[in-house]
């Protein structure tokens, strides 16, 4: 069999044939008066958050120039009118690079610590195998009462034994309850990790200080290959994995009336290359037909262009990027709305999406159209509908959807400043040296007035009027260098104010109070209320919600019993600025008290002590099983250790008993327990003496020497 035959080959007429079909049957579907309907609702959606974030791209497109150290194009010509300096401090740069580090430290974390945690429900719900478990208990307790007793307990004893069993049964469940939340909490950060939710939170955190709002969009589920080892080899797997994105805020588009993208319908523009329409075909939801007519008139046909893509390509330095784009990639939007059931239940020849039944009923859809073309028609894959786009700002306006970001609220600071450096830098050219007046009729013929240098020789001739003005005349300019450096200053410190990031939080020195430790620790504290503010609403708009998604998709879809619990998720990003470290600290004079004080030791028990060094271990970031062994292990070994007492006390009351023997010796391990006990015989005589053998202690063999002397 030659190679060729284990080719697929495919003649040219053939893949025309096949293109045509393609295009016919699309053409059919898209032309089906149901479909058309559904694309001119997608249209005129378009249509009404396009006009509508005309007003919020100017924003947008004034803080990224602002963040780059760029001039609106109007101020740039005013400037330029004037021959004067272009210079533009990077005071706004500056800001967001702070406020981004200082939001970083806390939301990313460090090492094993994270922003975050889920702990149990105070009061978890009882399954009903347990509930079932603990009625059985109290009626087996309450029959052995009645045996032992031979009479039926009263009314206050039953209570009684309820409230115990209940109180048992609750702590078990506590106990399970932890468990549990401790496999989800790690099953969910390894989904984290492996959905690139660092990343994606890292390029957030650069959002929400530089625009006015900032956009995380997850889980997103998508197929990725992956290396698995199977056999004795790696190989390549194809499995579903929940992801995170930075959704960018030019490519947002909210409708008018919405303060959050679950207020009413939302828009994201996607630009999708050959390769990102291939891998949608076979995929759910997507008209195939569809896809491959986009494929074969791939290009400028289905890519529309907005000013504001140019105009965003010319601040980051990318000038042909548009140009070029036009034919490598086409503009897809993507819908999420409340669409009727009429629009819904012509799709994909027909059949329909599933789930819709009611023409008249609204269902909340994600739908997907390149040009005038859908390619994707589904239900909201969430039950609750929820879309799944998180927003958060760093000042945020109520009732809004653009709130306020760094930029936006120096930026009156920031053109203050600008304009004092422009004329401090106009006022220093100036002023540098002396001004030159000349009387160009005094002057001698071909004389050279326009440039001056040391030592320069003047030719100048009487003037024919009689004029005896001088022929050169210098004069120096007044200089307001201190005046504007002053003006600069103080509005470079409103900027400190107006943010809420001081310039000591970035590393430069401080007067006052900042020169000694004591001094700058409470003006640290005091400036981070502010930036508390900003990550409580990240907590309660962005990672509370997002974690409490990821939760719900695992009880979906995870195979895994043991991770179902009533599980309550706790973002602890703004208060991990001082409690955390407020936190370690407490924790190690506990254990430090618990160490030293055996009255404390007693209470606390073996157990509780691990648990403290467990916790201490996990600030040093190292392997805690290594060092510290499990709850489990030492309830074995403290089992064990009761077992082995219990042993010694019997075998040391039966020795009592015996009259042959007057004594127990015990034996211990290092640490003082008793592992055992052995009998130690004192009236056993030796052979042919009347002595004893040997006794527990030297008084024993003492008295036989005496004994034996007599």
């Amino acid at each position: 069999m030659s190679l060729m035959s284990l080719v697929p080959v495919q003649s040219a007429s053939s893949l025309e044939a096949e293109t045509a079909k393609n295009k016919a049957l699309s053409d059919k579907q898209q032309q089906n008066p149901i479909i058309q309907e559904l694309a001119a609702h997608c249209q005129t959606r378009w249509g009404i958050a396009k006009n509508a974030k005309l007003q919020p791209e100017i924003r947008l497109l004034s803080c990224l120039r602002q963040r780059n150290g760029e001039y609106d194009p109007d101020k740039l010509a005013a400037i330029r009118s004037q021959s004067g300096s272009e210079i533009f401090m990077m005071l706004t740069s500056t800001k967001c690079r702070g406020a981004s580090s200082w939001l970083r430290d806390t939301l990313l974390g460090s090492g094993t610590d994270k922003p975050w945690a889920i702990s149990a429900t105070p009061i978890p719900d009882l399954p009903p195998d347990v509930q079932k478990m603990a009625q059985q208990a109290i009626e087996g307790a309450i029959q052995m009462y009645e045996q032992s007793s031979g009479q039926s307990p009263t009314q206050e004893q039953i209570s009684q034994e309820v409230d115990r069993m209940h109180d048992a049964a609750m702590r078990h469940l506590k106990e399970i309850s932890d468990k549990r939340v401790e496999r989800m909490e790690l099953k969910m950060e390894d989904q984290l990790v492996e959905g690139h939710y660092r990343h994606a939170l890292s390029e957030f955190i650069d959002d929400i200080v530089t625009f006015p709002t900032a956009i995380l969009k997850g889980p997103v589920l998508r197929k990725r290959k992956t290396l698995q080892w199977q056999g004795n080899g790696l190989v390549p797997v194809e499995k579903i994995v929940p992801e995170w994105e930075r959704v960018d805020p030019f490519n947002a588009y909210p409708s008018p009336w919405s303060a959050s993208p679950h207020d009413g319908f939302f828009i994201e523009r996607h630009k999708l290359t050959r390769e990102d329409l291939e891998a949608m075909i076979g995929v759910e939801g997507f008209s195939e037909p569809a896809i491959r007519t986009v494929l074969a008139d791939f290009g400028s046909n289905f890519t529309e262009m907005l000013y504001i893509d140019q105009a965003v390509a010319d601040v980051v330095d990318k000038p042909n990027a548009e140009i070029a784009r036009r034919k490598d990639v086409v503009d897809a939007i993507q819908l999420w709305d409340s669409v009727q059931g009429s629009k819904l239940l012509g799709w994909d020849g027909g059949k329909g999406v599933d789930g819709v039944t009611d023409p008249q009923k609204s269902y909340p859809c994600e739908v997907w159209m390149v040009g005038s073309m859908v390619i994707k028609a589904v239900l909201n894959y969430d039950p609750l509908g929820r879309k799944p786009y998180y927003i958060a700002s760093y000042e945020k306006v109520p009732g809004a959807f653009w709130g306020n970001g760094v930029a936006d609220l120096i930026k009156d600071c920031q053109a203050m400043c600008n304009a004092a450096a422009r004329a401090l830098a106009n006022n220093m050219g100036i002023s540098s040296g002396p001004q030159v007046a000349v009387n160009t009729s005094r002057m001698a013929p071909g004389e050279i007035i326009t440039s001056l240098y040391p030592w320069k020789l003047w030719q100048f001739q009487n003037s024919d009027y009689q004029d005896n003005s001088k022929p050169i005349d210098f004069f120096q300019p007044q200089s307001n260098a201190q005046e504007l450096m002053g003006v600069f200053e103080k509005f470079q410190t409103l900027a400190d104010e107006y943010s809420g990031i001081p310039r000591y939080m970035t590393g430069e020195n401080t007067p006052g109070a900042g020169r000694t430790a004591s001094g700058l620790s409470m003006m640290i504290s005091n400036a981070s209320k502010s930036i508390k503010s900003v990550i409580a609403s990240i907590d309660e708009n962005v990672l509370s919600p997002l974690l409490q998604r990821l939760y719900q998709y695992n009880l979906r879809y995870s195979q895994d019993p043991e991770l179902i619990g009533d599980i309550n998720i706790i973002a602890t990003g703004a208060m991990s600025l001082v409690a955390k470290e407020s936190a370690a600290v407490r924790r190690t004079e506990f254990l430090q008290l618990v160490l030293t004080n055996q009255t404390a030791a007693q209470i606390v028990g073996p157990l509780g002590i691990a648990e403290l060094l467990r916790a201490q271990a996990n600030l040093l970031d190292l392997n805690v099983d290594n060092l510290v062994p499990t709850r489990d292990t030492l309830m074995q070994q403290q089992k064990q250790a009761e077992q082995q007492a219990q042993q010694a006390q019997q075998m040391q009351q039966q020795a009592m008993m015996d009259p042959q023997y007057e004594n127990v010796q015990f034996e211990k391990d290092n640490n003082g327990a008793v592992t055992g006990a052995k009998k130690v015989r004192s009236r056993e005589m030796l052979p042919g003496n009347t002595a004893p053998a040997g006794g527990r202690d030297s008084s024993l063999v003492a008295n036989a020497v005496t004994r034996n002397s007599n």
